[in-house]
């Protein structure tokens, strides 16, 4: 859904007790019914953001809840100036704020904002895992950080009104619900993985013992709807056929309930993945994937959230199309809110 000054306060990610007042020129946030912050608008090119009050108690809590707000209230908003009364040492090392030449005022660039890792990952570890080359099939690569269990990422999504959120596959838990969607003729037809409930269970095992990539379900409301698998580009097949770097990371994708199809679920769940994949490492600078090159209407999804075809090549099984996001790209350009 979009933005206007009439709609419903947003939630965010597990802050589900977040509501605002707010008008032309003024916000006011509250969390689990306590202030958290006030300030005064001032409409510039830049919009000006002048702190009231800020409780004292969690400061960068309350300056990140703002900016989330604001810059979320105007998808095209790329910077937020504040005005404040003292430096927040925390807000500036992580980088929510940008120190200026002109004393007590600070800048917000939405190009950082959305690299921050909380609150989309959640308790999720989000450390930078420690690099060390090897060698596995005969492709040097780092060595990869063990995998996540359980939920690893979670957005509101306001056009949508919806919850967006990523989580680990288990096989138990999933297996039917996988080979139903593999057995779709729509979706089998592009995955070619159509089979039994003991082939699928050997697929996802062999899947689950590999640690270059990372099965992931993905729900709408905590819904299951999609499949996803998240791989480490060095070490896969797509490795041969483009200068894949150390930290890439490529996607399969297969929507499986046909009530989240359509181009607005896709702009969703897209841009939620690829920004879990940009935060899970921050080395990671560009994410790949191999569509079938006639897979016009998926390739065409991916051009809508920035990706670029870069060629297509040929795999034993399939013609491929080559998409390619940089990170660069993604966070000057991306359309989350």
């Amino acid at each position: 859904m979009p933005f206007d000054a009439a709609s419903q306060p947003l939630s965010q990610p597990r802050w589900r007790n977040l509501h605002a007042d707010e008008g032309d020129r003024w916000l006011s946030l509250t969390l689990e019914g306590r202030p958290l912050i006030q300030v005064r608008l001032v409409p510039a090119d830049t919009l000006e953001v002048h702190v009231e009050s800020l409780c004292p108690e969690r400061p960068q809590q309350a300056l990140w809840a703002a900016c989330y707000w604001l810059l979320s209230r105007e998808p095209a908003r790329q910077r937020l100036a504040w005005h404040l009364p003292q430096a927040q040492a925390d807000a500036l090392a992580s980088g929510l704020l940008l120190p200026t030449e002109q004393p007590g005022v600070y800048l917000c660039e939405r190009t950082l904002f959305w690299q921050l890792p909380q609150p989309w990952l959640g308790a999720a570890i989000n450390d930078v895992y420690p690099q060390q080359m090897q060698m596995s099939n005969g492709k040097r690569h780092p060595r990869r950080a063990p995998k996540p269990r359980g939920e690893v990422y979670r957005r509101f999504d306001a056009r949508l009104g919806s919850w967006v959120s990523l989580r680990t596959l288990e096989i138990d838990h999933d297996l039917e619900r996988f080979n139903r969607w593999q057995n779709n003729p729509r979706v089998e037809k592009f995955w070619q993985e159509g089979g039994s409930l003991a082939q699928h269970r050997e697929y996802l095992a062999k899947l689950e013992a590999d640690p270059h990539t990372l099965t992931l379900i993905g729900c709408f409301d905590d819904e299951p709807f999609a499949y996803f698998e998240a791989y480490w580009a060095k070490e896969d097949r797509i490795a041969p056929f483009y200068p894949a770097d150390d930290y890439d990371r490529g996607v399969h994708m297969l929507v499986g309930e046909e009530s989240h199809r359509g181009p607005h679920k896709v702009a969703s769940w897209l841009s939620a993945l690829v920004h879990y994949l940009f935060l899970d490492d921050p080395r990671t600078q560009r994410v790949v994937a191999e569509p079938r090159a006639d897979n016009g209407k998926m390739i065409g999804y991916m051009q809508d959230q920035c990706f670029h075809c870069e060629k297509e090549f040929d795999f034993p099984h399939k013609r491929a199309a080559l998409m390619i996001l940089g990170r660069e790209r993604f966070f000057d350009r991306c359309k989350l809110v």
